[in-house]
């Protein structure tokens, strides 16, 4: 009460509800690799430097867009087929030299993260297109991103230009990072998807990605794997309008007059002299598309489930956007070994292509696959976002006296924002009591030592909504009674 000191009528505010939780955002992702530039206002001013955006325009206005691809590692070759004089169609063939195509996806993977449902997330830059993919510099840049409270997702696309040692490594400081702070979650693709695939191709893919996480469970929580690469809907950065027709053929001999031998000649030459032609590279060329690894198409999955439903719902069972097909048909048998790793316990999760449905992500597990506490994606990611929430929202606490005064306000606010999870759906029980709880006091939580050495402990207990992952049906046949 104040010290009142002459006399009059004096108003005085008595504060009876409680604080309020303010739930922190559940994805935000940060995409470290290399752009066509980082500028905001002079050149480089963002280079090597955690960047926010909030949709692709933002990205290409500082970063720039996708790496071109060089005319000298695609050929065009043209089979005109002909009846007398009448042409009856064309044989195109088109061949790109994959193994010297572009090193840099970071472009791409941004626009699979926004078509698929992301919003905002964080850039890194740490070098342009001219420079070589480098473990040093993605590692600096994911030190940067620790430093930053707001992003919940690590992502780095690029890392599967590295060599297998240096790839892993940085799998490894994601997983770490991520374990340490406690407040985001890693997203981890495997270095390759071999097709056609083979008997133990399926195997020898998904080592590259789990073959060194470490057997730590308390790191192992914190990422999943996805498995396999997505075949997009994007096509390569060619100059298609001043690529040049490489062979042209009549039936397959070198053209005669009168005919016009095309060698040689520009797409837009084609265009306008012989658009039936042009039409038909057109056509085959743009059936060439650009595969990614999954990760970033994983985080707008997240980012959409996160919105629509909330982050205690799996992200699984999600159809796919601006994607044609995994690169590798993941049959049932496969799935079987990459969901439950008996020997390692290290599960992948499959993204198969369902007749009527599309491509679809079929799994939710973390890489502690066989660990029943964290065994779940939305399990562990919902722990942190409710761990970070009712972290940030306690600092008022910090030096208020360590009192039942102060127990009981804590206690209210923890509990309200509970109850509101356990409302959405979040928190499995018939009752609140039934889905959390939230001790607090000395004899509870608290000896008389730990008030005296300033320590306030609260325990908080949830019953998580666990994912349906095996819906079982159980048939039976009845006897005939009447």
């Amino acid at each position: 009460m104040a010290n009142y000191r002459s006399p009059g009528v004096y108003t005085e505010d008595i504060p009876t509800l409680p604080p309020s939780i303010a739930e922190v955002e559940s994805a935000v992702p940060a995409f470290v690799g290399y752009t066509e530039k980082a500028t905001m206002s002079v050149t480089d001013d963002v280079l090597n430097l955690p960047t926010p955006i909030n949709g692709l325009a933002d990205y290409i206005q500082i970063f720039g867009g996708a790496e071109q691809e060089d005319s000298a590692n695609i050929t065009i070759a043209v089979d005109e087929l002909k009846t007398g004089t009448n042409t009856t169609g064309y044989k195109v063939t088109i061949t790109p030299n994959f193994t010297n195509l572009r090193k840099h996806i970071l472009y791409h993977a941004v626009k699979h993260y926004f078509e698929n449902g992301g919003g905002r997330c964080f850039i890194v830059s740490v070098g342009k297109y001219a420079a070589a993919v480098d473990k040093a510099a993605i590692e600096a840049g994911l030190d940067l991103i620790a430093l930053e409270d707001e992003p919940t997702i690590l992502l780095v696309p690029d890392a599967i230009f590295l060599g297998q040692s240096d790839f892993d490594e940085v799998n490894q400081k994601m997983l770490v990072q991520a374990s340490e702070l406690k407040d985001r979650f890693a997203v981890i693709d495997t270095r390759t998807s071999t097709v056609p695939k083979t008997t133990t191709s399926i195997n020898t893919d998904v080592t590259t990605a789990i073959g060194n996480v470490p057997i730590d469970i308390l790191i192992r929580q914190f990422g999943a794997v996805y498995y396999p690469w997505l075949e997009t809907t994007y096509n390569y950065q060619f100059d298609f309008p001043n690529l040049t027709l490489t062979t042209y053929t009549i039936n397959g001999a070198a053209p005669v007059a009168p005919d016009v031998d095309r060698t040689g000649s520009t797409m837009s030459v084609l265009q306008a002299a012989a658009s039936s032609m042009y039409s038909a590279i057109k056509a085959i060329y743009s059936t060439y598309h650009i595969k990614l690894p999954p990760s970033a198409a994983i985080a707008g999955v997240y980012a959409r489930v996160d919105d629509a439903r909330g982050v205690w719902k799996a992200p699984a069972n999600v159809g796919l956007l601006s994607v044609v097909k995994p690169t590798v048909n993941v049959s049932r048998s496969d799935q079987d070994l990459l969901n439950v790793n008996t020997d390692t316990g290290k599960s992948v999760n499959a993204i198969i292509n369902v007749a009527g449905y599309g491509t679809v992500v079929m799994g939710a597990r973390t890489l502690d696959g066989n660990d029943d506490e964290w065994k779940y994606v939305n399990v562990r990611r919902f722990f942190s976002v409710v761990e970070e929430s009712i972290k940030k929202s306690s600092n008022w606490v910090v030096f208020e006296p360590n009192t039942a005064a102060t127990w009981v306000k804590l206690q209210a606010m923890i509990e309200n924002y509970l109850t509101l999870k356990w409302r959405d759906g979040a928190l499995a029980g018939a009752k609140p009591e039934q889905a959390f709880f939230v001790n607090i006091g000395l004899g509870k939580t608290m000896t008389s030592i730990d008030i005296l050495e300033g320590r306030l402990i609260v325990e908080i207990g949830m019953a998580v909504a666990r994912p349906a992952e095996f819906v079982i049906l159980r048939f039976i046949q009845m006897m005939q009674t009447s």
